[in-house]
């Protein structure tokens, strides 16, 4: 920088004053341009992020869950801004819940703001998808997206038929044959008797042998298999129970070794009695002994062994103290730690019968009165979705207690001072089925075609769905063992089970036990609480058979009648 003189003595002030600010001037411009200035330039602004706006999935929008979708979906997606082309690959994502990676192609819209994407070829029927999209989308002007997103889809049902059409009639007996297979072919080689379920082993249930043997006199008669080969199997039961299976008061527990007839317990404390399951292995029992009524030396012996079985069933010491109200569990060990008396409504109402119809361990009217019916605080008396129901919990819990006392008891034209059991088994079932139509809960796939709600395997468990207990899953048991009561609705239920899902839950042994199209799940398994069911009352809708033989039993009859029943049945 050059010297600068000192100003002039002489010069004025505004002189002075003029001559100091151009000095200052020039220095600051000297500083600022000189090749020592330490000056910087402002950093640029960076692109605006955008916005994620709006999703349609085939032109509607309904959240971020879509089922029943077409397997050649078109998805679009809108956003704030324009979209940079050569982000998308890498920031949307599309799989199968199994984590199959499925191409797609994309194509900008709507002014560069809205990606579609399309799957490059259709998707399977009933399979869940997802669909994700991350943040390393751009803009156009290089903008990051502010937040990614997420959604399932989950795929139509394949509405072709899987299996040729056949006649109603054929479907039935074909629905009866497969099922029956569970209780015959796979019936537990040494007892007879049936296995808890497919993956059982070992373990066979003394319940659903009772409803087991029903379904041998329905093949028997159905010509599944020869009386003669009935008569071995049942004889081959009969044996095993009289001789070797454990008893406690000629009471049955729930599990039996199929080979050694030692108790397997249910839980900790039910390792002995159980007079539930009693109940309805003896209705089994009784239904053989009516139906095996020749004079020949095989089945009159068969029918004593029968009675010693029957007959051997203390029911009033189940009464605990001579209380008036039976009691489900004793336990060798526990005793009565389980606690649980039996009272209505449920499946129940079978063992208060066969203990009123005891020849030796009989129970009084008033333990029906005040055990089973609580004196009449059973009723319910409400209506719902239009139909009345006389008893039981809101809205009729599950299906199964219109099923298992009724394999055997015939509920048309029945009553007594609490009911009409036709009208409550009727409509327990109408109501059932309206509630999966109506579908509150907005579970995918229910329809007057695809209904009925009772005790099944769900995934990773068990329950006693109901339409108080919803958790979208539905077995075939339930609308199947309503033939009976809702015979239009039940074969609606049927044809879509075997026409539509027959490649899902059509297999070795009828219809397995549950699914759930919310969540495109499929039991592999079989109870044979379950199957027996269906193959019965099918019949029963069909013939009557089992009905009929069980309600000729003169001591059922009896019992029936003491605890106060009228049905022309019992005349």
């Amino acid at each position: 920088m050059p010297a600068l003189k000192e100003p002039d003595q002489h010069l004025s002030f505004a002189e002075r004053l003029l001559m100091g600010t151009c000095l200052l001037l020039c220095c600051i411009s000297y500083t600022s341009c000189g090749k020592g200035s330490s000056g910087t330039n402002p950093p640029p602004e960076p692109p605006p992020s955008f916005s994620f706006v709006s999703l349609k999935v085939d032109g509607v929008f309904s959240g971020y869950n879509y089922y029943g979708t077409s397997v050649n979906p078109v998805l679009r997606f809108s956003f704030s801004d324009k979209i940079d082309r050569n982000s998308i690959a890498s920031a949307f994502s599309f799989s199968s819940k199994a984590g199959t990676a499925v191409t797609f192609t994309s194509t900008l819209e709507n002014g560069d703001s809205a990606v579609v994407l399309k799957p490059s070829s259709p998707l399977a029927f009933l399979t869940p998808y997802t669909v994700s999209l991350g943040t390393t989308l751009t803009s156009q002007k290089g903008g990051k997206l502010q937040s990614g997103t997420s959604l399932g889809l989950l795929t139509q049902i394949d509405s072709t038929d899987k299996f040729p059409a056949i006649s109603d009639n054929d479907l039935l007996t074909l629905v009866q044959r497969q099922t029956f297979k569970y209780f015959w072919d796979f019936g537990h080689p040494v007892s007879g008797l049936a296995r808890e379920r497919n993956t059982s082993g070992e373990t066979v249930t003394s319940g659903g042998s009772g409803f087991g043997i029903m379904a041998i006199v329905t093949g028997v008669s159905r010509g599944f298999v020869s009386r003669a080969d009935g008569l071995a199997r049942m004889q081959k039961i009969t044996g095993f129970l009289k001789n070797n299976a454990q008893k406690f008061h000629g009471a049955f527990p729930h599990w039996l070794n199929g080979t050694t007839g030692a108790v397997i317990p249910f839980s900790q404390k039910d390792d002995g009695a159980d007079l539930v399951e009693t109940s309805y292995l003896v209705a089994g029992l009784l239904t053989a002994r009516q139906f095996f009524n020749g004079a020949g030396t095989d089945e009159t012996a068969l029918r004593t062994d029968i009675n010693t079985i029957c007959n051997g069933v203390e029911w009033s010491w189940f009464r605990k103290n001579n209380e008036n109200v039976l009691y489900w569990h004793w336990s060798p060990n526990y005793n009565w730690d389980m606690n649980l008396p039996i009272r209505g409504w449920n499946e129940c109402l079978i063992t208060y019968v066969l203990a009123a119809s005891s020849t030796a361990y009989s129970i009084p009217k008033i333990v029906y009165d005040n055990g089973w019916t609580k004196n009449g605080a059973f009723r319910n008396g409400s209506t719902y979705y239009g139909i009345p129901l006389p008893l039981g919990p809101s809205l009729g819990g599950p299906l199964f207690f219109a099923h298992y006392s009724f394999l055997g008891i015939n509920p048309n034209g029945l009553t007594d001072q609490y009911a009409d059991y036709q009208a409550q088994v009727v409509n327990h079932t109408k109501i059932n089925y309206a509630y999966c139509v109506a579908n509150p809960a907005n579970n995918y796939g229910y329809s007057d075609a695809c209904w009925g709600l009772t005790a099944s395997d769900i995934a990773n468990g068990y329950t006693a769905s109901s339409p108080t207990n919803d958790v979208g899953v539905i077995a075939p048991t339930a609308a199947l063992s309503s033939f009976p009561y809702t015979p239009a609705e039940s074969m609606k239920a049927l044809k879509f089970f075997y026409y539509k899902l027959g490649d899902r839950i059509w297999k070795d042994y009828g219809f397995t036990d549950a699914f759930s199209l919310k969540d495109s799940w499929f039991a592999s398994s079989f109870l044979a609480i379950d199957q027996g069911p269906v193959i019965v009352m099918i019949e029963n809708y069909r013939s009557g058979l089992i009905w009929n033989l069980l309600m000729s039993c003169p001591e059922v009859k009896t019992g029936m009648r003491n605890l106060g029943f009228q049905s022309v049945n019992l005349n």
